[in-house]
């Protein structure tokens, strides 16, 4: 009787780890990386130009080498740029 629970709450927790990889998919691809749009300490992930490496350390709003992820079709309506500066 214990290998049958065991079974079952396996192929439970598989079933629900596959549905939120699913959705954390699905989500990846309603949004996009949108350049100078971060408010301070708001940033998704490192710089661009290298002053940091994580997210949640870019130090002033808007700086055109952070970025964060916003809505898909949102991000030159809020001001932002599609690609880092160059």
């Amino acid at each position: 009787m214990e290998k049958r629970h065991a079974l079952l709450a396996s192929a439970l927790v598989a079933a629900c780890t596959l549905g939120m990889s699913s959705a954390h998919a699905a989500d990846d691809k309603a949004k996009e990386k949108c350049f100078g749009v971060a408010k301070a300490g708001q940033n998704d992930c490192a710089s661009t130009t290298g002053a940091h490496s994580c997210a949640g350390q870019s130090k002033k709003d808007n700086d055109p080498s952070e970025w964060k992820y916003v809505a898909k079709g949102t991000c030159e309506k809020m001001g932002g740029k599609m690609a880092a500066p160059k």
